[in-house]
């Protein structure tokens, strides 16, 4: 089962796999999209980008081309997310900003990794599995961690 809204802006030959619940999203031409994604309003994936499982991609994340992102992925898009207003009532859409987050053409993004909105990972970068990355990731480079800090650069061979 595939929940596709119909402000959905999907490009040619993407594939989309069951238990995918996507609205108000773009998602570029010959994209895959894994099991249980959930993709929200204000995003878009690029060209030929790999989505795997059980990833979450909250409002406000803009994936560039040619990008993989790994299993069960976490965006977040609110440094300070809170329930209630400071008057008790259930917050609503108008009570924070959503902060963008910029992943770069042709970086990977390895299974379980948590990104905290507010940053840009760089071009061809690489996070490891696990990592939890609240800074921005130069172009070229490999991090890992709790938080992610810089192993090296990537060489061109």
């Amino acid at each position: 089962m595939k929940k596709i809204a119909p402000d959905v802006k999907l490009g040619q030959n993407v594939k989309i796999y069951d238990f995918v619940n996507l609205y108000g999203c773009e998602i570029g031409d010959n994209t895959k999209i894994g099991t249980f994604v959930e993709i929200q309003k204000g995003s878009k994936i690029g060209k030929n980008c790999k989505i795997s499982s059980h990833t979450f991609i909250c409002e406000g994340v803009v994936i560039e081309d040619n990008v993989f992102i790994g299993h069960n992925v976490t965006f977040i898009n609110d440094l300070f997310p809170r329930a209630t207003s400071a008057q008790g009532s259930l917050q609503t859409e108008d009570d924070w900003d959503c902060i963008k987050t910029y992943i770069r053409k042709g970086a990977s993004i390895g299974s379980s990794a948590t990104l905290l909105c507010g940053i840009t990972v760089g071009e061809n970068s690489l996070i490891g599995a696990g990592s939890v990355v609240t800074k921005d990731v130069p172009p070229d480079t490999i991090v890992a961690g709790n938080p992610a800090k810089i192993l090296k650069k990537i060489k061109e061979e």
